[in-house]
């Protein structure tokens, strides 16, 4: 048998008697992101606002997967920062990882997203060490990333906490499922034992229309060309450039966004560049949604790593 279909018109009316993108999708026999993508399009094509009024359906909610790859997030008003590319190292507190810390604190947004390589994993690295240089054991690091995330706990108020898995991320299991593959499923092999107050998944996808991962496309055109093939808005890190490229054609405007880094580009993390030229900068995005679309994002970008300052709104940041 075929999933039930309905017109526009049959979908706008079971919105307003349902109020539930979990509803709605029930009745119609599709997945959630699927109804939430064709509520957006007919709110678009109409110019009308299906509210969802149900108690089951808040304006924000956040969908897991049971796969752990895509979080599905519904978001009418508010706003969600995003912090990427850490490579935390221990005794090291960067200037914009601070500055993370307070806009979190002053904007209390709804979410808060470490968008992929918040681990390093330098001594299972994929880049041979270099001459005698001392690399942080696994241990060390871990306790460098969660000394660092909970300043960011203590300091979010009620905003749903997730981490985006990135390459360097994924290094922990893998080299443990790699040379210990017996000890699947005990506590401790999985790096999100590690951080339990964090959500973990491939990526998180907002109203249908914003996608946040760690990497797609790379080069130094990466984020026009994300946003470009895909459709829609993208968020990506790992290629530390912190930037917003916006591209309009007859939909609209949609943005591809690169999340920068809250390390500082210069740090003991990346000696395999052999003191190369970087075109690297150090911050943040914060992205705000109003009645369901994403407002033009912006960017925190420390302008004096050694004198802690960055600027963010019209503001320089000491922090």
């Amino acid at each position: 048998m075929g999933k039930p279909t309905c017109t526009d018109e049959e979908f706008i009316r079971l919105w307003q008697q349902m109020g539930s993108v979990i509803e709605v999708a029930r009745i119609l026999e599709r997945s959630e992101r699927a109804t939430q993508l064709r509520r957006r399009n007919i709110e678009k094509r109409y110019r009308i606002k299906l509210q969802c009024t149900s108690s089951k359906s808040p304006d924000f909610q956040v969908t897991l997967p049971h796969n752990g790859v895509r979080v599905e997030v519904e978001c009418e008003s508010g706003c969600i920062l995003i912090g990427s590319d850490a490579h935390y190292w221990p005794g090291v507190v960067t200037t914009a990882h601070r500055a993370f810390v307070h806009v979190v604190r002053e904007l209390q947004p709804n979410m808060v997203i470490m968008n992929g390589d918040v681990f390093d994993g330098a001594q299972i690295s994929r880049h041979p060490r270099t001459g005698w240089e001392g690399r942080p054991t696994v241990r060390q690091e871990l306790d460098s990333v969660r000394d660092r995330l909970s300043e960011i706990e203590k300091s979010v108020g009620t905003a749903k906490l997730h981490w985006t898995y990135g390459n360097h991320d994924i290094r922990f299991n893998s080299r443990l499922s790699a040379q210990v593959a017996e000890f699947e499923g005990v506590m401790g092999m999985n790096l999100a034992d590690h951080f339990p107050r964090w959500k973990f998944s491939t990526s998180v996808m907002v109203n249908g229309s914003t996608h946040i991962k760690h990497r797609q496309h790379s080069g130094i055109h990466a984020v026009y060309n994300n946003t470009v093939k895909a459709g829609i808005s993208i968020i990506t890190g790992h290629t530390h450039s912190l930037k917003v490229t916006p591209w309009t054609d007859m939909n609209g405007t949609r943005y591809g966004v690169d999340t920068g880094s809250l390390a500082h580009p210069w740090g003991d993390q990346f000696h395999y560049l052999e003191d190369g030229t970087r075109n690297w900068r150090s911050g943040f995005v914060v992205l705000t949604f109003h009645k369901g679309k994403l407002m033009p994002p912006e960017l925190c970008e420390v302008i004096n790593e050694e004198e802690g300052v960055a600027f963010f709104r019209g503001t320089v940041l000491k922090v």
